[in-house]
């Protein structure tokens, strides 16, 4: 079998174990090229008190310019953090370029949109109200889409709920609502992950496709750290563009995140440190 190809569109940080950096070995190691498209290039990662960034936005067309004349195809495009709405525009513009429908052996590119915005209610202070207006936008051309709660209430303009505790019946109808943003006309094609909902002592993940719907939940483990959420959904991409189903990409990607944060939090690691993924990262497949 051809070995698969995924574009990741994301931010390359230095240290703080996130978006790219993290991506990266994650999805090669289960045997899928990786070709990195930089929204920016950090030192560390922005919740340290002092980082160094450069903006890539003005060198993101020429990159992907260079990608059309090889006539690169990709299986899976990835999409993380975008800082700007000029950067929401040139990821709408690649992914009209790329995402290709299913032509002799190849299938239609999956494309996963995670759109970072913020957490336990609160968006990133980079995020304007037109910023998260473009995101819509973006929203509406995903396969798979997996916010979290803040993030699902924002694209939907409602409000948070209360100390972020949500019943299923009110994930289903938001699903249902974030499903129809879809570009194409079966709105029933979009998969939907929300991610990270509070369960007591555990933590669920809202699975959505087919108009269906279902609960997995895991141990809540430790404190919050940086970048379990790029861990988590690089594993959900490699495994779908694998063909295994959402619950399987879902339950491989949360029980991976449970064993690195069992194993980090032993280690006494700080939040901003992100998780110890490399320890177990032979172990994906």
């Amino acid at each position: 079998m051809k070995q698969q190809r995924m574009a990741i569109v994301n931010d390359i940080t230095g240290f703080g174990r996130c978006s790219t950096t993290v991506e990266l070995p994650l999805v090669s190691a289960m045997k899928i090229q990786v070709c990195p498209l930089p929204t920016a290039i950090l030192s560390a990662h922005t919740g340290f008190n002092d980082y160094y960034m450069d903006d890539y936005t003005a060198h993101m067309r020429p990159y992907i310019e260079n990608w059309q004349r090889l006539n690169l195809y990709f299986d899976g495009i990835l999409t993380g953090f975008l800082g700007s709405e000029g950067q929401i525009d040139i990821v709408l513009e690649f992914i009209k370029k790329f995402k290709k429908p299913a032509m002799d052996e190849k299938k239609e590119t999956l494309l996963i949109v995670d759109p970072v915005m913020g957490d336990g209610g609160r968006l990133y202070s980079s995020y304007t109200y037109q910023l998260c207006r473009r995101m819509k936008e973006l929203v509406a051309y995903a396969d798979v889409l997996t916010p979290n709660l803040t993030e699902a209430c924002n694209l939907l303009d409602v409000p948070y709920p209360h100390g972020g505790s949500i019943n299923n019946e009110d994930l289903l109808s938001m699903c249902g609502k974030l499903a129809a943003l879809r570009e194409n006309a079966d709105k029933n094609a979009m998969k939907i992950i929300i991610t990270g909902i509070e369960r007591g002592k555990n933590i669920g993940n809202f699975i959505y496709e087919n108009g269906r719907s279902r609960m997995l939940e895991f141990a809540k483990i430790g404190s919050e750290h940086s970048g379990t959420g790029d861990v988590f959904v690089a594993i959900v991409a490699a495994s779908l563009l694998k063909n295994e189903t959402t619950k399987q990409a879902v339950a491989k990607a949360a029980e991976f995140v449970s064993k690195c944060l069992i194993f980090t939090e032993t280690q006494g690691i700080p939040r901003n440190e992100g998780i110890c993924f490399e320890e177990y990262l032979t172990e994906l497949k």
